[in-house]
């Protein structure tokens, strides 16, 4: 790879780096922090649990669908909740299994523009949809705070300055993403409710995972500290979060929450791969997409 080779893809190789070094730097301190007997509890999850959880995240992912839905019909756009349901997918499989430039977010637009609603429209409820998402793990958050400024956590100094300056970030950027919805108060109220059922939902899985290893954190606990490892996760270290997001879960469920490395590395593990795979189901609908996408770039070669 030449020298504009790298310039060009530096922040992907950065983000390669950083996903190793979190995943490298996890297991160097789950093999100096257990031991074989540690991981009994792990073998001893039981099926229900298992089950539970993964149909706690599918359950999340229909309502991260009706969190969109909403602003998409009440802006205006005429999508049958099918569609809406098929994109949301597609752009979930996206975020999972295709290369960090071609974002879940892309694909939506692409699949809506496919479909033949207005380019306009789409973005601005993609810009609404994601302003809640940060809405609803904003309120959740000071779950975590509280849990973690007492504790004197290390991680506190980096959790807090990355929360903040996405809380900024987040502000700046309300106005305009809802400035089409301000006079319809209602689906703002309603797109929250569903993105705190989203919120309730995945992790509630964690929750759910926890119990199932004979362990017990409060849900309140697990959901705040979620939150704060969500807000980690946006800070532009890796590749979708990869290795971050189980490094941080794993060191608030463990450090701050009182569960064992292996119950909380097995917990922050097994959610990862039930959301790739509850994503897959996108797979089935993103060929068309990828092809309208490729033709785009190529047109404008």
């Amino acid at each position: 790879m030449d020298m504009a080779a790298i310039k060009k893809h530096r922040k992907t190789i950065l983000k390669a780096i950083g996903t190793l070094v979190a995943i490298g730097l996890l297991f160097f301190l789950l093999i100096n922090n257990t031991s074989p007997e540690d991981w009994e509890a792990v073998k001893n999850i039981s099926k229900w649990s298992l089950a539970g959880a993964a149909l706690l995240v599918v359950g999340s992912r229909i309502f991260i669908t009706l969190r969109w839905y909403v602003y998409l019909r009440t802006g205006g756009v005429e999508i049958s909740f099918k569609e809406t349901l098929s994109l949301v997918f597609m752009g979930l499989f996206s975020n999972n299994f295709l290369p960090t430039t071609i974002g879940g977010d892309v694909v939506k637009l692409a699949g809506a523009t496919q479909y033949g609603y207005d380019n306009a429209l789409i973005l601005a409820s993609i810009a609404a949809d994601r302003v809640t998402n940060m809405l609803g793990m904003s309120l959740a958050a000071p779950l975590g705070l509280i849990q973690l400024v007492p504790a004197g956590a290390p991680l506190g100094s980096f959790v807090l300055p990355a929360f903040a300056k996405k809380v900024l970030v987040f502000l700046k950027k309300t106005f305009y993403s809802f400035s089409l919805w301000f006079k319809k108060p209602y689906a703002i109220a309603l797109a929250l409710a569903f993105a705190s059922l989203h919120m309730l939902c995945s992790y509630g899985a964690y929750y759910t995972l926890i119990i199932g290893a004979g362990e017990y954190l409060e849900l309140w606990k697990v959901i705040g500290l979620a939150s704060l490892a969500y807000f980690v996760t946006l800070v532009p270290i890796s590749i979708n979060g990869y290795g971050v997001a189980e490094l941080t879960t794993t060191y608030l469920l463990s450090e701050i929450g009182g569960v064992s490395y292996p119950v909380s590395l097995s917990v922050a593990i097994i959610h990862r791969l039930f959301m790739i795979l509850v994503s897959t189901p996108g797979a089935l609908y993103l060929p068309g997409i990828i092809g309208k996408l490729s033709d785009s770039a190529g047109k404008e070669n």
